[in-house]
């Protein structure tokens, strides 16, 4: 994964919970990196160990670091300069969802080893939508599911959020039945 993603990883554990739980963290990983560059690749041990460790050191499951993770990065991004091209992907919830695969079309042109996600939408209705999530990295859905809070803060829209098909129990990939509403 890009330096970005765990620069994210970062932020959230610094400004949630302070400096030193970061240096814990990265203690507890076993990573001696300073500064990670947000253009470089990483490999994707890297991140995987950072959450695992912020989970023993913050006393939080590893799915719940991924969730909080998911939702910080909606925001992070956002603020480190990727906030006009968030802006083009949707003006809507279920919009933004859409052009998911598009986004990363995008963000490969400056990141050219990105490995990204598949996202489709399906069953599409005012009130709800089912999306597709394909990944060849395992695990990360607790993240989606905090990408998905993230984007309903971002589009004032109030999500709930229910797992129906999981890579882990044998589908092919993950399915998300998001029933959402716009706030007033």
């Amino acid at each position: 994964m890009y330096g970005l993603v765990n620069k994210a990883v970062q932020d959230l554990i610094v400004t949630q919970f302070g400096q030193d739980k970061w240096e814990a963290v990265k203690e507890k990983a076993g990573i001696d990196i300073d500064t990670f560059l947000s253009m470089k690749s990483y490999p994707d041990d890297i991140t995987y160990s950072l959450v695992g460790a912020a989970a023993e050191v913050l006393d939080l499951t590893p799915a719940r670091v991924l969730e909080a993770f998911g939702e910080h990065w909606t925001l992070y991004t956002a603020k480190e300069g990727y906030g006009e091209l968030l802006e083009m992907s949707g003006s809507s919830f279920v919009e933004f969802l859409q052009n998911l695969d598009n986004l990363h079309v995008r963000v490969a042109l400056s990141f050219p080893e990105l490995e990204p996600p598949s996202f489709r939408c399906s069953d599409v209705t005012e009130n709800s939508v089912r999306l597709h999530y394909e990944s060849h990295r395992e695990g990360l859905a607790p993240m989606v599911v905090g990408l998905l809070k993230g984007l309903g803060k971002r589009f004032d829209t109030t999500v709930d959020i229910s797992l129906e098909a999981s890579k882990d129990q044998g589908h092919t990939h993950d399915e998300f039945l998001i029933r959402f509403e716009k706030r007033t």
